[in-house]
């Protein structure tokens, strides 16, 4: 089963009090290895932006006026998560918002037995400090550099670097069983046999060489 590191950015804190989605990302993986498949939309919420959350993730309402809606991106959405493992910071949240969306629209749900939740990872790992992705990433000398403001695709990017430091997988495994890189092991060991022969014209290039040209370096 692949995976799907995903995030989103929203107008407030809560779909029951009217907030709505601006922004969703989700970056796919395989064995925790991204396979360059990428869904990222800005999604227009219908409804204004307040102060605080454009403060966080500079989306204005006039930006987003021109963007498609939920509905309209909801089936895309859907079909790129199926069937996949999806790894969310702080689970409850996008839920919150992504099932209020789903359901306003008469849309399946997110199967909660899907997610994993890494908030909830990194404090049975860390117990009693602080598990935000910042925090995470502080911790595992991710480079932060990049977020001036919250970003759901840079924050699903830093999300699976935290997620293969918690899981203590920084070098993912490679099968190397496989037939073809058995043959291709075969290969290395065979040429590794090989036995250059060199003409007598070239010896004797090389010891004229060095004798002229070849000057030392020590006194």
């Amino acid at each position: 089963m692949n995976e799907v590191f995903l995030d989103t950015e929203t107008t407030g804190l809560s779909f029951k009090d009217g907030h709505k989605i601006v922004e969703i990302a989700c970056i796919e993986t395989k064995d925790l290895i991204v396979t360059g498949r990428v869904f990222h939309k800005l999604i227009n919420p219908q409804r204004s932006v307040p102060e605080e959350a454009f403060k966080i993730h500079g989306f204005s309402q006039q930006f987003l006026s021109d963007k498609e809606t939920f509905d309209q991106v909801a089936d895309e959405f859907l079909s790129f998560i199926k069937d996949k493992k999806i790894i969310i910071h702080n689970a409850s949240f996008d839920l919150g918002f992504l099932n209020g969306e789903l359901g306003s629209i008469q849309k399946d749900k997110i199967n909660k037995k899907l997610v994993i939740d890494s908030l909830e990872v990194a404090r049975n790992k860390f117990s009693g400090t602080s598990n935000s992705l910042d925090a995470l990433c502080k911790r595992f000398n991710i480079d932060l550099s990049r977020r001036t403001k919250h970003n759901a695709l840079l924050d699903c990017e830093l999300l699976r670097e935290a997620y293969i430091n918690l899981l203590d997988a920084k070098e993912p495994k490679f099968n190397l069983s496989n037939s073809v890189s058995e043959i291709n092991i075969k290969k290395a060991k065979d040429y590794n046999k090989t036995v250059v022969k060199i003409s007598e014209p070239e010896i004797k290039k090389h010891k004229d060489f060095l004798k002229s040209e070849l000057k030392k370096n020590f006194y």
